[in-house]
């Protein structure tokens, strides 16, 4: 997929002119200086606030740890700069010890094939499993799973699951002889060294600074339990949630207002900054667009599912048979 080019879908009726006028034309400073900025509040949390108290330095490091996960997301669609090699170089050093970045990268934009959302095979971010394999799974990986789809679930056991999986699916690739996958891990693995070296210098334990890593995980664990469902229409399958109220101001901050995920998929090369005003200007559009999937706010989604699942583990709409 073009990261810079706009697909306009006949439903949401946006002139060219208006929507090239989101597109960034010159080189995104002001992204630039907010990674800046998490690089030096991250750096403040390990080796200032860790001094006055560990715990809260835990938080804030956590903090940062999910603002950087999302920075990496603009990075892959092609922000702050043209260049790639430059974007990438930003955004090196693993601060959430867990996910290489160029696999990052390539399952994300695989993901974004929307006609494959939600799919259990063809889709890298899908939660949903091939009906016939749940069927098959033992009954303590079954309940396991149940949990996993409840949004507390998702936040205390998200991370630690989707990493098992995510590395297994890795392992199995790279067996198979998919290229590029030992290079990335080769390169995560530098970046950990490099990010534990620093943590060891800090006045945060290692021990503490793994919980911080949990805690930025758990948080984009909230972001992406909403973002799809199982739908015939490929872009009913993606969420909005408008971010109401102070809880939602500083997630979708902290998402970098991915939380207007329908806006991001259809306009994937929108920067993070223009996506709520072209959602304001649109918003009756983008909302008939997926279907009405929208959630007003985050407060609502920890009322509605902390401890409800949303979704069943087997997909819904998936015919295996076929």
């Amino acid at each position: 997929m073009p990261e810079n080019l706009l697909e306009v879908p006949p439903a949401i009726d946006v002139s060219e002119a208006e929507a090239r006028a989101v597109l960034p034309k010159h080189p995104e400073w002001g992204t630039f200086l907010l990674i800046v900025a998490c690089y030096l509040l991250w750096a403040g949390a390990l080796f200032g606030l860790a001094q006055v108290s560990q715990a809260l330095a835990v938080v804030a490091a956590g903090l940062m740890l999910a603002l950087h996960s999302s920075l990496c997301h603009e990075v892959l669609h092609g922000h702050p700069f043209a260049r790639r090699a430059l974007n990438e170089a930003l955004v090196f050093l693993p601060l959430n010890l867990c996910v290489p970045y160029g696999r990052f990268r390539d399952t994300h934009l695989a993901h974004h094939q929307d006609e494959n959302l939600t799919d259990p095979y063809d889709d890298p971010e899908s939660n949903f499993m091939d009906p016939e394999i749940w069927a098959r799974l033992p009954k303590w990986r079954q309940s396991l799973l149940r949990v996993n789809n409840t949004l507390l679930g998702r936040i205390l056991l998200g991370p630690m699951i989707g990493q098992i999986c995510f590395m297994q699916t890795d392992w199995r690739l790279a067996r198979n002889g998919v290229r590029g996958i030992g290079r990335d891990w080769a390169l995560h693995g530098i970046g950990i060294l490099l990010v534990l070296g620093i943590v060891s210098l800090s006045e945060m334990s290692v021990l503490a600074y793994l919980g911080a890593a949990y805690i930025g995980l758990a948080l984009l664990k909230i972001r992406t339990y909403l973002e799809h469902r199982a739908h015939e229409d490929m872009h009913g399958r993606t969420a909005i949630v408008e971010g109401r109220g102070v809880l939602g101001w500083i997630l979708s901050f902290l998402f970098l207002n991915n939380n207007l995920h329908i806006v991001h998929h259809l306009y994937p090369g929108v920067p993070w900054h223009r996506l709520p005003r072209l959602y304001r200007q649109h918003r009756a559009r983008f909302q008939d667009r997926n279907d009405g999937y929208v959630l007003p706010s985050y407060a609502s989604v920890f009322r509605q599912f902390a401890f409800r699942a949303k979704d069943p583990v087997p997909h819904p709409l998936w015919k295996s048979s076929e």
